[in-house]
């Protein structure tokens, strides 16, 4: 199965992502941590583009086909993005489940996006600023929407983990 956690900066994909691991056995895929590795690299001229979201494809393909649970934590901001998971789960005969993360509460979420500690050396986190003026489009396909100012990490990803299985 592929579990893809899309959503702004700041709405708590990571911190469930987290809790989501700790309760089954899968391989994580962070965008974040991707796009960072191949800045750190050096092998880039440019801005990452789609780079990180091309190797996660890879990574989760084959995993994915070798019977692996695959989470993958992204923005996941376009209809392009969001097909080519559900290709990647399609090439590999698994199984899909589309979660958006949002944060209901703006203070909330402002509060999570200047505050946030970051983990991944060398990430610079997005300004709020820029959260606001992110490119992100409405979802138009069937996907679990999970509030993180109304649900605790833990509670999401049981929800999450409850609709994967199809007991919501």
């Amino acid at each position: 199965m592929l579990i893809v956690l899309g959503g702004l900066p700041g709405t708590g994909k990571t911190t469930i992502a987290r809790e989501i691991v700790a309760l089954i056995p899968c391989a994580y895929l962070r965008i974040d941590t991707i796009e960072q590795a191949l800045r750190s690299s050096g092998a880039l001229a440019g801005e990452v583009g789609p780079a990180g979201y091309v190797v996660a494809y890879a990574l989760a393909r084959s995993n994915l086909s070798l019977g692996q649970t695959i989470l993958a934590d992204c923005v996941n901001p376009l209809p392009v993005t969001r097909e080519a998971w559900r290709a990647v789960a399609a090439d590999a005969a698994s199984r899909i489940v589309e979660v958006e993360i949002v944060c209901s509460d703006s203070a909330e979420h402002r509060r999570r996006v200047e505050q946030r500690s970051i983990d991944v050396p060398g990430l610079v986190p997005p300004t709020w600023e820029a959260v606001q003026r992110h490119n992100y489009a409405t979802w138009s396909t069937p996907h679990l929407v999970v509030d993180s100012a109304v649900l605790g990490a833990r509670e999401a990803a049981k929800l999450i983990l409850s609709h994967a299985r199809g007991r919501d």
